[in-house]
């Protein structure tokens, strides 16, 4: 049954939403919710996905996160600057590069903490990005079309200023959008709508937007152009992660 709320917010009554950051998984319920990260937790998640690699959510890199990965006899990804010959970071070329990692904790201020937010919720959780998209997508679809009472929202993680407030990231929006656009299910919120045509609007100048974009140009600027490549590999990956027991691992 579709859950009936009060909140104007909630997007109720529609069986796909869309919203942003931690404040929108709160505020619109799913039964499914795909979290959307693309530079670069939800595209580093399908690269180690890729790879067989399980990955632990985690908001901070801090001494509670080497107890965390020691707990699950993990490897915790050190700061994206911060990585040396052979180690991991939350930059996805460091991923590829790995070997002989099986689990690791990936701590993230906006991806990682959703999904770390929204792991006693009830919700299916998943990550997506313009990698999985479409496999995401159609994973989505086939348990949708299996019980009709179940719902999704696409879940658009954004970055921060330095002052804090949210900055709704276009990467995040296309990602999401990338996703909504190819559910094959009707009931969209008029948000879901929105998110859905943003990505259709940019699809055929993809990935030059993704460079362009200020999310691209940071992270370009920062010298880690090869992770906005990697960001812009579109339908490149068929394994949906699915966040099980803590960690998100690649869905069989």
């Amino acid at each position: 049954m579709i859950r009936r709320v009060t909140s104007p917010y909630a997007q109720d009554g529609f069986r796909v939403g869309f919203d942003w950051a931690t404040t929108g998984a709160a505020a619109v319920p799913g039964s499914i919710t795909a979290v959307v990260d693309v530079l670069s937790f939800t595209t580093t998640v399908t690269v180690a996905a890729d790879l067989g690699i399980d990955v632990y959510p985690y908001r901070w890199r801090d001494e509670s996160a080497v107890a965390y990965a020691k707990q699950y006899d993990a490897v915790l990804a050190v700061g994206r600057s911060e990585a040396g010959p052979g180690e991991v970071s939350l930059s996805p070329v460091t991923i590829r590069q790995a070997q002989g990692i099986e689990r690791l904790v990936l701590p993230s201020p906006n991806g990682s903490t959703i999904c770390q937010q929204l792991s006693d919720t009830g919700s299916t959780v998943i990550a997506v990005s313009l990698r999985n998209r479409a496999a995401a997508a159609e994973w989505v679809s086939k348990r949708l079309a299996e019980d009709p009472q179940l719902t999704v929202v696409a879940i658009a993680a954004g970055e921060r200023w330095k002052v804090g407030a949210l900055r709704p990231a276009v990467e995040d929006l296309w990602g999401a959008g990338g996703f909504l656009a190819a559910l094959d299910v009707d009931g969209f919120s008029p948000e879901a709508r929105a998110a859905a045509a943003a990505y259709q609007d940019a699809e055929n100048e993809l990935p030059e937007l993704l460079h362009e974009c200020a999310g691209g140009r940071e992270l370009t600027q920062y010298g880690f152009p090869q992770d906005v490549a990697i960001a812009a590999e579109v339908d490149s990956s068929r394994s949906v992660p699915v966040l099980r027991d803590g960690k998100l691992s690649a869905s069989n």
